[in-house]
């Protein structure tokens, strides 16, 4: 099943990837994609949804959709390094993957990130996303 990446937030300071599911009052409900709890998410926190994650390049800014879809060709569906991996190993990973990555502005720290979010997006939820036409044909039948 294809997942929307709009919908899938990373929380400050929460671990994991979380799943939007409602508004709530005071601002809204999610679902984390490891344990499948729900919880309230205060409006003050620090949410970023995936969709709006770009990864910073020679020639630009690439999406992390595609840097996703990348990692799952390079993998053949394989999970990714850990993100406790070798710092060393992880940039030869991101060379292979994402070849023209900024070296000066995109961090190992980063790096971990993304391998992260690549690991529990395959294990819980999909690596398959939906295509963001199809996303805004459904936000507007809803």
């Amino acid at each position: 099943m294809a997942i929307d990446l709009k919908k899938v937030l990373a929380i400050s300071g929460q671990p994991g990837l979380f799943e939007y599911i409602a508004q709530a009052r005071n601002g809204f409900i999610v679902e984390a994609m490891e344990t499948k709890k729900r919880s309230s998410v205060p409006t003050s926190a620090k949410v970023t949804t995936l969709a709006d994650v770009s990864i910073y390049a020679d020639d630009g800014e690439v999406t992390l959709r595609k840097v996703l879809e990348d990692m799952r060709a390079a993998l053949d569906g394989k999970e990714a390094p850990g993100s406790k991996s070798d710092p060393a190993k992880i940039k030869e990973f991101f060379s292979q993957v994402l070849p023209g990555y900024d070296r000066d502005r995109f961090y190992v720290s980063h790096m971990k990130k993304v391998l992260d979010w690549y690991n529990c997006l395959s294990r819980y939820g999909s690596l398959e996303f939906i295509d963001e036409d199809e996303a805004d044909k459904e936000e507007a039948a809803e």
